[in-house]
């Protein structure tokens, strides 16, 4: 079992910065930050592997934000940098346990956060 408590969203003008957070408790194969805006489907954001590092993005995201983890701490992150008004939307952390390939497919995460919510003002 794992259990995700995300935190740091918050409302901000474009070109500006938010740090969100994922405390997790119970170790994990992958974990990820996805999004949902209204009336739009949840997409992917950033992708970790735990054990080796290797971070993935979407293009959309891609140069602005940066996923990385504290093992210590059991915490993920998702820095976000150059915020625009199209990244506005509730943001989840996800997490999967088992192996395998975790790509950007929420079904392939069965864990998730209660999720926090990204503004980006113009």
């Amino acid at each position: 079992q794992v259990q995700l408590v995300e935190s740091g969203g918050g409302s901000v003008q474009a070109g500006g910065s938010l740090r969100l957070s994922c405390a997790a408790s119970g170790s994990s194969y992958c974990m990820g930050w996805f999004r949902q805006a209204p009336n739009k489907e949840r997409e992917a954001v950033a992708r970790i592997y735990t054990g080796s590092g290797n971070s993935y993005y979407a293009d959309s995201v891609k140069g602005r934000f940066t996923i990385s983890q504290d093992k210590a701490k059991n915490t993920l992150y998702l820095q976000m940098d150059s915020l625009k008004p199209e990244d506005t939307a509730m943001y989840y952390c996800a997490a999967r346990r088992s192996g395998g390939y975790c790509g950007g497919v929420a079904s392939q995460y069965g864990y998730w956060g209660q999720g926090t919510q990204v503004t980006v003002s113009s």
